[in-house]
């Protein structure tokens, strides 16, 4: 990443695009680039590879064109010694046109950081892919990010369609059921959710991908979806079901409280704490402030008022428990900057591939609890109860 970073602002000028496959992996790249521009002006400056770059064949490779430019050096470090980074690509590469990212389904909540670093530039989501197999295109890659749909492309494997339905918990499906009947593509109908199952000419055979679509249309024969969410990413107490899609909405109400202040949500995850009596859910959020201002920086009454806008937003089976004494207060924990960057780091120690990695929106394995724990700056505990009422009959 140094070596691609390096040689990225050598030819500042001729930079089109900028993009990762994920929209965290960006947002990883630009703190790369907030982490290490000192060292990089500094190549820039002298003309010479920093030593922490031992691979001969890339050092090799950036020598062909890494020579001594104090002229550019002098402009990477003024631009990135500034406080306020908004729309730092536009400024380091002035000719980007879009950025070339997928920021549906849970990557949606990195949107509105992404729009900060870059000065708004337009979002092309251009497939929907995974490490099995590569499922489909958008046919309109420049579209909003809240319109894309991914057009299925038969060619690259035999899919098969799951009928989901999101009224049925996945505790009412007993292992004793005959499983669904699966749905040719053809025979897929507009405005329903299927879960994806695929066969591969590597050799998987009917293989549940695990994602949750909704066909939205047809183009010609095939089916275009929209992402929904991944299925059983799911916080439990008691009862209570919440799923990702949910998660990730009720975040998105509470982020709009901080907004007065000039911070928003980087990365979040959360876990369901059953050491507590009763349990309850905890949820760990990592801020940015815009302009780096920290008299801005929220007071706890703020935070406090995010937990309960979050409980808000949950499902009615959550609120009851919470009216009652089966799910305890959600709690907040703000954690420093950095800190989804060291879970990413771990991940990747213990073979995640770092181009498929995405922050887990659940937790529940100890030593990333234990790494989450141990970078958390405050605790914030929902001071009410959410509203609930039986239903009317």
């Amino acid at each position: 990443m140094y070596s691609q970073m390096l040689c990225g602002l050598l030819v500042r000028t001729e930079v089109l695009r900028v993009g990762a496959v994920f929209a965290s992996g960006l947002l990883r790249a630009i703190r790369f680039l907030q982490l290490h521009w000192k060292e990089l002006a500094r190549d820039i400056e002298t003309g010479t590879l920093s030593a922490k770059v031992a691979e001969p064949s890339i050092r090799a490779a950036v020598a062909e064109v890494l020579e001594p430019n104090p002229e550019l050096a002098a402009f990477v470090a003024a631009e990135c010694g500034k406080d306020n980074w908004e729309g730092i690509i536009t400024r380091m590469w002035p000719n980007t046109r879009y950025l070339d990212v997928i920021v549906t389904g849970a990557m949606a909540q990195y949107i509105p950081t992404l729009k900060f670093y870059s000065g708004g530039l337009p979002m092309a989501c251009t497939m929907y892919a995974s490490s099995e197999c590569y499922f489909g295109l958008n046919l309109r890659p420049m579209c909003d990010p809240s319109e894309v749909s991914y057009t299925i492309m038969p060619n690259m494997g035999y899919f098969e369609l799951m009928p989901h339905d999101p009224e049925t918990p996945a505790a009412a499906v007993s292992r004793d059921d005959p499983p669904p009947r699966l749905v040719d593509l053809a025979d897929a109908e507009v405005g329903k959710e299927y879960e994806l199952v695929i066969t591969t000419y590597a050799g998987l055979c009917r293989y549940r991908v695990g994602d949750i679509l909704q066909v939205t249309a047809f183009h010609n024969a095939a089916p275009q979806f929209r992402f929904v969410r991944r299925k059983n990413v799911l916080l439990s107490i008691d009862s209570d079901k919440t799923d990702e899609a949910e998660l990730q909405a009720a975040v998105e109400r509470a982020a709009r409280l901080l907004a007065p202040y000039g911070a928003s949500i980087v990365e979040y995850t959360s876990e369901a704490d059953a050491t507590t009596i009763p349990g309850h859910y905890v949820v760990y959020w990592e801020l940015m402030l815009k302009g780096c201002r920290e008299a801005l920086w929220p007071e706890a009454a703020v935070f406090e008022r995010c937990c309960l806008e979050m409980e808000e937003a949950l499902n009615s089976v959550y609120r009851q428990g919470r009216n009652g004494d089966a799910i305890g207060p959600l709690e907040i924990r703000v954690v420093r900057g950095g800190t989804f960057e060291e879970v990413m780091d771990y991940a990747i120690s213990r073979g995640a591939s770092i181009n498929q990695y995405k922050a887990p929106r659940c937790v529940s394995f100890g030593p990333i609890i234990e790494l989450l724990n141990s970078r958390v700056l405050s605790k914030h505990f929902s001071p009410a109860c959410p509203k609930y009422g039986p239903p009317k009959k």
